[in-house]
């Protein structure tokens, strides 16, 4: 779990801005996000299959 430690004198701020930082490099709101309701497993495989598509498109446009 991502953490900071804030000096004396250091601003609110300052630390809260590091802070969220943190939490946006560890992953915590993307992973709360997935889990924070129930997906099928077949709902997954089309998200996955949806966003490899997707990705792929990407990449043929770019050597058009």
């Amino acid at each position: 779990m991502p953490g900071i430690y804030v000096g004396n004198n250091e601003n609110l701020e300052n630390a809260l801005r590091r802070f969220k930082r943190q939490i946006e490099k560890g992953g915590v709101l993307s992973d709360f996000k997935k889990k924070e309701f129930f997906e099928k497993p077949s709902e997954i495989k089309k998200k996955k299959l949806f966003a490899a598509k997707k990705r792929q498109n990407k990449k043929n446009r770019k050597f058009r």
